[in-house]
Parts: structure tokens; C-alpha cells; sequence
């Protein structure tokens, strides 16, 4: 009897979670398409669920054992068992069909779409766009280094003006079709708008895309929906949707690849060592983990750092310097910080780049 009053408890529980739980506002054009489908499943597999439920209630008290009595033999009937196969095949099919014309609409872009990149990478976001010629360079694993992160070809001259994202924040116009193209350097990664309805894995050594049309301006988070390693929930970035001309100003004002590559590590009024750090720290992926704004993360923020007094996870504390940062970079597990995870590989480092990066976190906290 308890048993059955808890299927049923169960079944009504879930049934009211599913019509009392909020959902997104829809804020691309080609959401409908895509709820319609995600309602369609939820439907069909909500009522096999009530039904299947609710029938083992049934037989939990029609066919409890009870005094006198002894279970009779069944055979099998095989009426039954092709309703069930042909029922079960229907409900597949009812399944299946919308998802797929769903999914052909979901990758079939418009010829008028704006085409942007997407680069995944442990565990941060970076974007690059077409620039004046409406084309991308071309790309390369064995072209990525600090002074070209998204390993364009600069043989290429349909990359000399690609226009290159280094953050995790992207800016798109307005109730314009986008077309993002996706690519990762590392592992599995996926890209992901929940209220855009908008949701694709990005594979290593391959290009796969998506497209929607944002209808509403705001700012939205991106997320990354595939575990990527110890820090995927800190993998998160922002889209942007503004008025078209604001977004032409926010393109006008990013860098261009060729200048880029041409002025790496020399910008004007900065150490050109801490400009070397700052970009081996974005393009090794030690910006995943470590923020340089305060704020916790995987590993310990480099804002102020440097200088400070460390509590380690063995009780002890430790002067954060140059001997203590070469260390920790070189062998991670050595001297653990409290309340953080020994999440962070070993990194091997010629002089010159392990001397630019440790520059780098100096200069987050001012000292020389």
C-alpha cells in the first residue's frame, strides 16, 4: 500500500514541477522551432511516464500477495507484444521526425548572416570576425603562439584584417541572423545561450556551426554545456546585443590581426615583458583559472598576489615571490594553497617566458 501511494505521490510531484517551474524568455527568432520540439519530448515521455507509473501502482495492490493465494502462471502473449512494439515504434517516430526538420532549420543559415567564430579553450571564450573582404583567414593548430592565438595563416590575405576577440565577451547586432562557426583547441566544449535556445558541441579538429537571430538587446551569459575539465563552470563568457551601428563602433575599436602580430609585445607605454605574460597567460589557458579582478576561481586570483602571505592546505604559509610563483608554475602540487584544489598541470617554461609571466602577475598588484 505504501509503496503505491508513493508511485502516485511521485507522479504528481513531477507533473506539477514540470507546469510550476519557470522557463527562459525566448529571445531569438527561431525559438519556436526548437521549444516546439523540447514541449513535443517532454509530452510523450511525460505521459509513458504517468502511465507506466500509475499501472505499477495498480498492480502493487491488485496483485499483492495476500492470504490463500498463489501468483498463476502466464504465458506469453504475443498480441500484446506486438501493440507494444508497434505503439512503441509510432511514439519513435512522432519523436524523431520534428526533431530532425528542427535540426535542418537549426544549421541551414541565412545567406545574409553575420558570420562569427567562436574558439573554445580550458576554460575561456575568444572570438574572431570577418573584416572588410567579408572573409576568414585561414587556420592552422601548428600556427597557435602567443603572438597568434587563433593560429591564423598569415600567407592568407583573406586573414590580414580578420578582426580577433582575445576576451570572453562578444558583441552582435540586432535582429540580424548570426552564423557562429565553432572550434576548439583542446577538448570537447559546447556553446551555449539558454535563452537564445541556442546549443552546439565544439569538437577538436573540427568546425561545426549553429545560427539564430537576436530579437531582443540586453546582455546574455554564455556558458559552456559540456564538462571540460576541472574548471568548466568557470568557463563562461557574455553576448552582447546592441543596435547595429553601436556594434559596428565596438568592431571598429577591436584589433586587427595584422596589426596584431605586427605590434605584439611592443605596445606603447607598457614593459614589453609584462605585454609578453599578459599574452602567454591568455594563449596557455592560465586565464581559465586565475582571474586578475579579485574574484575566486579555480586557483587564487592574481590580482595582488604577488607580495602577499599564502596560507597552503598543510597548515604552513609561504611568501608569494619569484621563487615561490617559478615553483608553483613548474610543479603545482608542491605547495598547495588552502581551499583550492590541486587542479593545475605542470607547465614547462623556457626562462624568458616563465621571467614575462611572473612579470605579469607583479604587475596586477603595482610592484616591481
Amino acid at each position: 500500500m505504501l509503496l503505491a501511494i508513493g508511485l502516485v505521490v511521485v507522479v504528481i510531484g513531477t507533473v506539477l514541477f514540470n507546469f510550476l517551474s519557470p522557463s527562459f524568455t525566448p529571445l531569438a527568432s527561431n525559438w519556436g522551432q526548437i521549444d516546439f520540439t523540447l514541449n513535443l519530448t517532454i509530452a510523450m515521455t511525460g505521459i509513458v511516464f504517468v502511465v507506466i507509473n500509475l499501472l505499477m501502482a495498480y498492480f502493487v495492490l491488485r496483485y499483492r500477495q495476500q492470504p490463500g493465494k498463489k501468483a498463476a502462471f502466464e504465458p506469453e502473449n504475443k498480441k500484446l507484444e506486438l501493440w507494444l512494439i508497434g505503439v512503441t515504434a509510432i511514439g519513435v517516430v512522432v519523436l524523431l521526425a520534428p526533431g530532425l526538420f528542427v535540426y535542418s532549420e537549426f544549421v541551414n543559415t541565412p545567406k545574409d548572416a553575420l558570420v562569427v567564430e567562436a574558439v573554445a579553450q580550458q576554460w575561456q571564450w575568444s572570438f574572431r570576425l570577418p573584416g572588410q573582404d567579408g572573409e576568414f583567414g585561414k587556420t592552422s593548430i601548428s600556427l597557435i603562439n602567443f603572438q597568434n592565438p587563433f593560429g591564423i595563416d598569415p600567407e592568407d590575405p583573406n586573414g590580414q584584417d580578420d578582426v580577433l576577440v582575445p576576451g570572453n565577451e562578444i558583441h552582435l547586432p540586432l535582429n540580424r541572423p548570426v552564423k557562429v562557426l565553432l572550434r576548439s583547441k583542446d577538448v570537447l566544449h559546447d556553446f551555449y545561450v539558454p535563452e537564445f535556445r541556442v546549443k552546439m558541441d565544439a569538437i577538436p579538429g573540427a568546425i561545426s556551426s549553429l545560427w539564430f537571430t537576436p530579437t531582443k538587446a540586453g546582455t546574455y551569459e554564455l556558458a559552456c554545456a559540456e564538462y571540460c575539465g576541472l574548471g568548466h563552470h568557470t568557463m563562461r563568457g557574455v553576448v552582447v546585443v546592441e543596435a547595429q551601428q553601436t556594434f559596428q563602433d565596438w568592431v571598429a575599436a577591436q584589433a586587427i590581426f595584422s596589426e596584431e602580430v605586427a605590434e605584439a609585445g611592443t605596445n606603447t607605454g607598457q614593459d614589453p615583458v609584462v605585454v609578453l605574460g599578459q599574452q602567454l597567460a591568455q594563449t596557455k589557458g592560465c586565464l581559465g583559472c586565475h582571474t586578475t579582478d579579485g574574484t575566486p576561481s579555480v586557483g587564487p586570483s592574481w590580482k595582488g598576489l604577488f607580495g602577499k602571505q599564502e596560507s597552503l592546505s598543510d597548515g604552513t604559509t609561504v611568501a608569494v615571490d619569484e621563487a615561490y610563483l617559478a615553483e608553483s608554475i613548474a610543479d603545482p602540487s608542491a605547495k598547495v594553497v588552502e581551499n583550492f584544489p590541486p587542479a593545475m598541470p605542470p607547465y614547462t617554461l623556457n626562462e624568458e617566458d616563465l621571467e614575462a609571466i611572473i612579470a605579469y602577475i607583479k604587475s596586477l598588484t603595482g610592484n616591481d
